[in-house]
């Protein structure tokens, strides 16, 4: 990295956090000052690499608000206890980048960003849906290449979801909303597979269907699947909104996608590894009614050869959380994180974390992951 690439603000604070990339909106950077901090950005665009990231740490740093895209395990956290940290920030929800463990050895707080990219994902997955159901990637290809010539009864034809059924795996906020999207919106049945019942999903999709039977329409359901392999063989398309780790790692491999309709769509806008991109892309070659849209890879940024060929596979760039309202609320969020630790703040009790968007916000850290084990809970 070269001195032109990183810019300052208040340079004149007590407390220097480095902050890996610049974040959206200023809202951000007013917190960090309001804290006395001195904020060092990095204006590049590429993403850190470990030694990057700890020339920037440096001797003296407090805290650092970093990226998904970076390695944030041993070797960064005994680099930031030294320079005398106390918190880093994900600039994100998910934290599959973070060795929570290691950064709780040494005492200091991790924060993500949680309650604001919920619905924005979800409508990304929903796009995903139907971009991949109905083919849009491939006619919009076909258009601009000139190749159309006038209507034709069997151009493009794609899946028809209403009606049908809705499979989600991983049944948290984003999944959740998704699946109620998909229901009422286009009046399908769910399914959802998850290690915990989600009662709440349940009664909405129960209320939902007895205000459908009122009006003397068909109306839908909400069950939870049993095993993954019942969701799989039963759904016509699959939205993946699991978290990352052992477990489900390649969760989604050959065998399993065997079991899936031939039709099926299946989307992934969690983390790239619950996929066996490889085994994706075989079988997307042999069974080319197969759809899948995906917003997240297995070795992001770079695709398994062969992905990008497919004309039965949408992509697009890990762009699930991008609006600006959600960007800068995650930047709001993983300010207010680093701020709050650095001011000895309480960390927020309440799942509702919007009050942190006002501008009278509470003097509180809104999420720090690993609270109860650095006794901050209280």
């Amino acid at each position: 990295m070269t001195s032109h690439e990183w810019k300052t603000h208040n340079s004149d604070g007590g407390n220097r956090v480095v902050v890996t990339k610049n974040l959206p909106g200023d809202r951000w950077l007013r917190i960090l000052t309001w804290a006395d901090c001195r904020v060092e950005i990095c204006t590049s665009t590429d993403a850190l690499s470990v030694a990057e990231i700890k020339a920037a740490i440096g001797k003296r740093c407090d805290a650092v608000i970093g990226q998904l895209t970076e390695d944030w395990g041993d070797a960064l956290f005994a680099a930031l206890k030294a320079a005398g940290g106390r918190a880093y920030g994900n600039y994100a929800v998910g934290y599959n980048n973070v060795d929570v463990a290691a950064a709780t050895r040494r005492g200091i707080a991790v924060g993500n960003t949680p309650g604001v990219l919920t619905e924005t994902t979800a409508e990304m997955a929903l796009a995903l849906t139907f971009a991949a159901a109905r083919r849009t990637g491939e006619s919009e290809r076909f258009l601009r290449a000139g190749k159309y010539r006038g209507w034709l009864p069997t151009l493009f034809l794609g899946k028809l979801l209403y009606g049908r059924t809705v499979g989600i795996v991983g049944a948290g906020r984003i999944g959740a909303a998704y699946g109620r999207m998909m229901v009422e919106g286009h009046k399908m049945h769910l399914k959802y597979y998850d290690l915990y019942p989600n009662p709440d999903l349940e009664a909405c999709i129960k209320d939902y269907a007895g205000f459908l039977k009122a009006r003397g329409e068909t109306p839908v359901s909400c069950t939870r699947s049993d095993t993954l392999e019942d969701l799989l063989k039963t759904a016509d398309c699959v939205s993946l909104h699991t978290v990352l780790d052992q477990s489900s790692h390649h969760l989604i491999n050959a065998e399993r996608l065997s079991l899936m309709k031939t039709d099926a769509v299946l989307i992934n806008t969690s983390r790239g590894p619950i996929i066996d991109e490889a085994a994706l892309v075989a079988h997307c070659r042999a069974h080319p009614d197969f759809r899948a849209g995906l917003d997240v890879f297995e070795d992001e940024p770079a695709l398994k050869p062969g992905l990008n060929e497919l004309e039965n596979v949408v992509l697009v760039p890990h762009i699930g959380s991008a609006t600006s309202w959600t960007r800068e609320g995650m930047a709001i969020l993983a300010a207010a994180n680093v701020a709050g630790i650095l001011m000895g703040f309480p960390v927020w009790q309440q799942t509702d974390i919007t009050p942190f968007l006002k501008e009278d916000p509470p003097r509180a850290a809104p999420s720090i992951i690993n609270a109860p084990d650095l006794n901050l809970t209280g």
